[in-house]
C-alpha cells in the first residue's frame, strides 16, 4: 500500500509505486489531475506538470494532443503492435508475382521487366521506358529471373527488412523501400544497355542495407556485421560470373543510405520537411535521370 500524502508513515512495500499502466515500472512521478504513478514513456507535458495519456485524451488536462502520447520510433513514426508487416506483405507479393511468372511465361515477364528500348520477339514490337512504359521502372522491382534470385532476395528482405522497419515505422519503410527501387531502376537504365532486361528487388534490398548502416551508425551499433554483408553482396555484384546488373545495386544503396541520413538524422523540430524534402529530391532526381536517358534514346 503506497504511502498516503502527509501520513509521516513509511510505506509497506520496499519498492516505489508503478506506472498504472506498465506494472512494476518503478516511477516517482504522479499525474497533476487524477494523481496516478506514471512512467517517464506515459507522460505527456503540461503547462504545470505532466498528465497521465488518459487525461489528456478526456480533455481534462491541458497538455499536448492525444496523438502526443503515442510511442514514435527513432524516425518518428508509429509504434505498431506488428513491426515486420509491410515486410512481410512486400515478400508476399514477390512470391505472388514470381509465381504468376512460373505461371504465364516469358510473355507476363517481357511486359513488366526493365528495359530501355528494344524489339521484344515475344511480345512482337518495340518496347521500354523509352516508349513511354514508365511503369517498368517499379513492375521490375518485383520479378525475379530464378528461384535462387528470389530466395536470395527474400531472405535478405526478411533479414534486413524487419528490424528496418520496426525503427523506422510502416510508411517511412515504404517509402525508403519504394524510393531505393526507383533509384536502382534509373540508375539501370541511365547506365545499361538499352536491349538489356532488368529485374529483381535488389536495387530495393541495397537501399535497405544502406539504411541499416546508416541506423547502426546512428545507435552506436557495432557495424562490422551489416559491413561484411554489405561487402560479400558488392562482390557478388561485380562478379562477371553472375551477370548482375550493378547500377540497380548501386543505385538502391546511394538511395538508401540517402533516405535512411534524413529519416535518422532529421532534427525533431524540422523532422517533416527534412524526410519528405529528402525523399522529394531522390525522386526528382529518378524522374529527371529518366527523361534525359528517354530523350538520349529517342
Amino acid at each position: 500500500m503506497d504511502q498516503a500524502p502527509g501520513s509521516g508513515q513509511q510505506p509497506q512495500d520496499a519498492h516505489g509505486p508503478s506506472c498504472y499502466r506498465h506494472p512494476g515500472r518503478e516511477t516517482g512521478i504522479r499525474c497533476t489531475r487524477c494523481e496516478r504513478p506514471i512512467c517517464t514513456e506515459c507522460m505527456v507535458s503540461a503547462s504545470v506538470g505532466f498528465q497521465c495519456p488518459e487525461c489528456v485524451r478526456s480533455g481534462s488536462g491541458t497538455g499536448h494532443a492525444p496523438s502526443a502520447t503515442r510511442p514514435r520510433t527513432i524516425a518518428g513514426g508509429t509504434v505498431t503492435a506488428d513491426p515486420r508487416l509491410l515486410t512481410k506483405l512486400l515478400i508476399g507479393i514477390n512470391l505472388a508475382v514470381f509465381l504468376l511468372q512460373l505461371s504465364l511465361g516469358d510473355r507476363f515477364t517481357d511486359q513488366f521487366d526493365l528495359i530501355g528500348r528494344a524489339f521484344v520477339p515475344v511480345l512482337g514490337d518495340v518496347e521500354g521506358v523509352a516508349e513511354g512504359q514508365w511503369y517498368r521502372l517499379l513492375t521490375s522491382m518485383f520479378l525475379h529471373g530464378s528461384y535462387i534470385h528470389i530466395a536470395f532476395n527474400m531472405l535478405s528482405l526478411w533479414w534486413i527488412g524487419g528490424p528496418l522497419e520496426a525503427a523506422l515505422g510502416r510508411a517511412r519503410y515504404l517509402t525508403l523501400y519504394v524510393l531505393s527501387g526507383l533509384a536502382g531502376s534509373a540508375l539501370t537504365y541511365l547506365l545499361a544497355d538499352a536491349n538489356q532486361p532488368s529485374l529483381g528487388a535488389s536495387g530495393a534490398v541495397f537501399g535497405l542495407f544502406g539504411a541499416t548502416a546508416v541506423l547502426m551508425r546512428r545507435m552506436n551499433y557495432d557495424m562490422r556485421p551489416v559491413i561484411a554483408l554489405l561487402v560479400i553482396n558488392l562482390i557478388f555484384t561485380f562478379n562477371p560470373a553472375f551477370n548482375i546488373a550493378w547500377q540497380a545495386h548501386i543505385g538502391g544503396l546511394v538511395g538508401g543510405v540517402v533516405v535512411g541520413y534524413a529519416m535518422v538524422h532529421a532534427p525533431t523540430e524540422r523532422r517533416a520537411l527534412v524526410q519528405y524534402g529528402t525523399c522529394a529530391l531522390i525522386l526528382v532526381a529518378v524522374i529527371v535521370t529518366v527523361v534525359a536517358r528517354t530523350a538520349a534514346l529517342t
